[in-house]
């Protein structure tokens, strides 16, 4: 079948053409996102502004066009952090619902971290053994850590590279004050959570997606996006204790000049690797692997998972 998968994140919205049927991998047919950053068009209130929701019903309403001409048969739309925990989120759902006439399901934070889960347990396979994963994304971050598909412990906390950023940084670079004010609040709450973690034992492997962990691996070394999803990236704990002093130290414009960093991402990469440090730190995770697969895989995985296969569909 073919499937249209809509992921409204923090950062990036972005539209997912998959081929796939139970049992395969999901083959990418097309793709289209724009990095609208919603939660840079939160006001005080902490309500999704209308100009917000105008950019996100135009997005919306293009993507299911965009669907209906590349053939999708099948259309998912999911939202996380950013809508999740805006005041008006409801509001937000029902407007781009009568302009799109499109369900948007919001994910619960331990969903996102149950299915990020998933995709990194079908990436890597049963002889990964027991996995700790780690994603850093705009709104939120989540860890999650099991041997089965269904993990053990997810978790998601409030400290995405975009809402620390908008948080907490008031001068690019950050003041040196400010920097030591996000460290010490970032590793107080992931510290409280350490211990929920780590009781039902030690992994076997540590993964981290996400692209605030991908641009942290490239500029540290790791091979660059163009080589292919195939190609082995990690990310060592010295590495990463030495960025997250050097990259609050740099401008935006200086952190968008390292290798593989976006533009539209270099101003949340100081905070994302503070996030990364730390978590790499009170874990005591010696080295990180990257995995292609996030939350979106995840979705379609969960989505195909509930379709015949062709077993099934096999004459007796």
């Amino acid at each position: 079948m073919r499937l249209g998968v809509l992921d409204i994140g923090s950062n990036t919205v972005h539209l997912l053409v998959v081929d796939a049927h139970r049992g395969a991998r999901p083959i990418p047919a097309y793709s289209h996102k724009e990095e609208m950053r919603l939660t840079e068009h939160l006001d005080e209130a902490n309500e999704l502004s209308a100009e917000g929701i105008d950019l996100l019903g135009a997005f919306v309403e293009e993507a299911l066009g965009i669907a209906e001409d590349k053939g999708v048969e099948d259309f998912l739309a999911f939202a996380t952090s950013a809508v999740r925990e805006s005041a008006n989120g409801e509001h937000v759902l029902a407007r781009i619902d009568d302009r799109c006439g499109v369900n948007i399901e919001v994910l619960s934070g331990r969903d996102e971290a149950r299915l990020t889960f998933l995709a990194v347990r079908r990436w890597f396979g049963w002889s990964a053994g027991r996995l700790l994963a780690f994603d850093i994304g705009g709104g939120s971050l989540e860890i999650a850590a099991g041997f089965d598909e269904e993990p053990d412990v997810a978790v998601s906390l409030p400290l995405g590279a975009g809402r620390l950023t908008r948080d907490w940084f008031t001068t690019d670079p950050p003041s040196p004050g400010e920097v030591r004010g996000l460290r010490r609040h970032v590793r107080a709450e992931i510290a409280r959570k350490v211990g929920d973690v780590v009781r039902f034992g030690e992994p076997t492997r540590a993964v981290a997606t996400s692209k605030t962990f991908k641009q942290l691996a490239r500029i540290a070394g790791a091979a660059p996006s163009g080589d292919g999803h195939y190609v082995s990236r990690s990310l060592s704990r010295q590495d990463m204790a030495d960025w997250a002093v050097k990259l609050p130290t740099m401008t935006t414009a200086e952190r968008a000049g390292l290798p593989g960093v976006s533009d539209g991402r270099a101003e949340q990469l100081a905070a994302g690797a503070l996030v990364a440090d730390a978590a790499m730190d009170l874990f005591e995770v010696h080295r990180l692997e990257v995995c292609p697969w996030a939350l979106r895989e995840g979705v379609i995985l969960r989505r195909l998972d509930l379709l015949p296969s062709r077993l099934d569909l096999a004459p007796r």
